[in-house]
């Protein structure tokens, strides 16, 4: 083990600032160095020197952890800060042992890890407690910050002296007796027993402190424990009893003698553990007393059955099992049983160095972009690590980032890339690294169809459309600047690229300004609503006059008959607009007697003619003629009196006969109306 440093406070690890050294004190005899044949197949040797190292250190620590040296059984608090007010993203700490062994949360309840932020300093704080240290915590370790692009380290030691370590003085051991009750020390005799008690004392606390270094500070129970425990279970014994020395324990083990009872049926057992390279073979055997007995094999608790994989061979009192094509699949704990023996073993399966072969490019991408983020390794179903900024991207954030594995090759899916994810990406093997810059800028958004002024009527709808080249933008609608908001009358819609703003029943208070804004995006596109006001001007109704005539019967077509001494009453139904002028004309004078016999009557859309006892002069023609502004209308009417015929004329007797006469005339001048079809004669004696 390294030369102790030089301590600072018991307990608490005084921390020191950057630019001063450490307050000095006189350094502890360095304990004797271990044997290089007693850590052959151990860890290998923590030969970190903190004197070695540069005291003052520049970086990101401002306190760095110091120096301790304590008394076993007491609690060790190592603190250190860093300053944030420079970097861009939280620093991460790691506490190690020695080279490679890292305190976290598997290391036991021992180990607690605090951490705050001085928001006003912009100074990180950073505590490990290691409660009730133990000899095993005794060697070099080193805490590590990186920020980023950026690191920095610093190491200090712990060493843990065993507890009850007391003046050598004798003079302390002698004691007077005799006197009771009295403070001089000077009077009584001198107690010789007190100093024979003494040595006897020290021995055993010597004896007591050679043993507990030879157990490194583990409690005999664990002991006990990890002597009947397999070589596959000894880590997870030591960290959950707390147990940090590995190095130490795996050398106490190897010193112990186990009381083995003779196998009676095995001649020779698995050896401890066998290791073999990815890809290789791996043959283990053991020896049986007797060649008839049936053997079993197990992995992981599982039967193995004999396959092209797992071969079974018997050669004479030798069990061979041969392992073809190891893969880490068969890195696991083995056992081979016979009856109720077991032998046990484990195998690891050691992995080669895992070599980038294709690395990340240089990306760069829109927002709302899928991103592929690949690179090409020298073996099947390595495993990586994906780092953003020195962040390692887990599993745990599926929802942003996507892990894929084909064949030798790993890609990280972003799936809608924002401008959050733009960054260093780094990926890891245990044989090599790359990174490559992510890029995302803002996406160029193209108008494909502008807003257009509309000029609507009241109550029509008003329809307002803009079509943008990316169909997941979202955008708001504004009216003179205010923001709209949808009702029974207004909505908006976006389907695909098209962005909708429809307006119903418009009203006068619609007319305005309306604008669309692309959310995310400094671009308007704006038009203009115009409110068409109409003026309803009254126009009267123009309809052309017309005469209603329903004439029936046999006679001429607007021909009346009338028996002599009876009343005529001729309606005419009239229609037209505005109402027509109605003119009544016998021949060609004009009649518009209102009253006598004859005469004629207006009234709404009706004109009558009237004849008070129908003469024979009254029979003739007649005429009604109505007109309007739009038009004019004729019928002619024709008036027939029926009445007594007059006698016949020029009747002539050409010859008479007893009871017989020929009669000869020519027809009346007035026939009444009616043809004559003939007279009745009388006879006169």
């Amino acid at each position: 083990m390294p030369e102790p440093a030089k301590a600072g406070k018991k307990g608490v690890a005084a921390p020191k600032q950057a630019a001063k050294p450490a307050a000095k004190e006189a350094p502890a005899p360095p304990p004797p160095e271990a044997p290089q044949d007693a850590l052959d197949g151990e860890l290998p040797p923590d030969d970190t020197n903190p004197e070695d190292r540069t005291p003052e250190l520049t970086g990101l620590f401002i306190i760095k952890p110091d120096n301790v040296t304590i008394e076993a059984g007491k609690d060790i608090v190592l603190l250190a800060s860093v300053d944030s007010s420079q970097l861009t993203v939280k620093p991460n700490i790691k506490w190690f042992k020695g080279k490679w062994l890292e305190l976290g949360a598997k290391s036991g309840a021992r180990f607690q890890f605090k951490e705050t932020f001085d928001k006003e300093k912009k100074v990180y704080n950073f505590e490990l407690r290691i409660n009730k240290a133990t000899v095993a915590d005794n060697g070099g370790y080193r805490c590590e910050v990186i920020s980023k692009d950026k690191c920095d380290s610093s190491m200090f030691n712990i060493e843990v002296e065993a507890a009850g370590k007391e003046d050598g003085n004798l003079l302390h051991s002698f004691k007077r007796v005799g006197g009771e009750g009295k403070k001089d020390e000077d009077a009584g005799e001198l107690d010789f027993s007190g100093l024979l008690k003494k040595r006897v004392e020290d021995k055993q606390k010597e004896q007591k402190k050679k043993k507990d270094d030879d157990d490194c500070g583990i409690p005999p129970d664990v002991w006990e424990l990890l002597k009947n425990a397999k070589p596959s279970d000894f880590e997870r014994i030591a960290f959950e009893h707390g147990i940090t020395d590995l190095r130490g324990m795996l050398k106490r083990l190897k010193k112990v003698k186990k009381e083995v009872k003779k196998s009676e049926a095995f001649g020779k057992k698995l050896d401890p553990c066998y290791s073999v390279d990815k890809g290789n073979k791996i043959k283990m055997q053991v020896e049986v007393t007797n060649p008839d007995v049936q053997i079993k094999w197990f992995k992981n608790g599982q039967e193995i059955k004999p396959s092209a994989k797992f071969v079974f061979e018997n050669i004479g009192l030798r069990r061979v099992l041969t392992i073809n094509k190891c893969t880490l699949a068969d890195d696991a704990a083995y056992e081979c049983i016979i009856g109720d023996e077991k032998c046990y073993t484990e195998l690891f399966v050691k992995e080669p160095p895992v070599l980038i072969t294709k690395p990340l490019d240089d990306t760069q991408a829109f927002v709302g972009d899928k991103v592929e983020l690949e690179v090409e390794v020298s073996e099947e179903g390595a495993q990586v690590i994906w780092m953003k900024d020195g962040t390692e991207l887990t599993r745990e954030e599926t929802f942003k980032y996507r892990f894929k594995k084909d064949g030798k090759k790993h890609i990280l899916i972003i799936n809608e890339a924002t401008l959050e994810d733009t960054g260093r990406y780094q990926v890891m093997t245990n044989g090599g690294k790359c990174e490559a810059d992510l890029q995302v800028e803002e996406k160029q958004l193209e108008v494909l169809q502008g807003i257009a002024d509309l000029t609507v009527k009241a109550t029509d709808q008003a329809v307002f459309k803009c079509e943008v080249s990316d169909e997941k933008v979202t955008g708001k609608w504004y009216k003179n600047g205010v923001e709209i908001k949808p009702s029974k009358r207004i909505t908006m819609t976006h389907k695909g690229r098209i962005h909708k703003l429809v307006i119903d029943d418009v009203r006068p208070e619609d007319e305005a300004d309306y604008t669309f804004i692309p959310d995310g995006y400094a671009l308007t596109l704006s038009a203009k609503l115009n409110f068409l006001e109409i003026k309803i001007v009254y126009v009267p109704k123009q309809e052309p006059p017309r005469i209603h005539l329903d004439c029936s019967g046999g006679q001429h077509v607007n021909t009346i008959v009338v028996v002599a001494g009876n009343k005529l009453r001729f309606d005419v139904p009239i229609t037209g607009e505005p109402a027509p002028t109605v003119a009544w004309f016998r021949g060609n004078a004009e009649f518009n007697e209102l009253e006598g016999r004859v005469h004629v009557e207006i009234r709404n859309e009706m004109s009558s003619f009237i004849i008070e006892g129908a003469e024979r002069a009254d029979e003739g023609s007649y005429n009604i003629v109505v007109t309007n502004p739009v038009g004019e209308d004729k019928a002619t009417l024709i008036v027939k009196v029926v009445d007594v015929p007059d006698p016949p004329e020029n009747v002539r007797i050409t010859s008479v006969g007893e009871d017989w006469a020929h009669v000869i005339w020519d027809p009346p001048l007035y026939d009444g109306g009616q043809a004559v079809t003939g007279y009745l004669t009388k006879k006169k004696k």
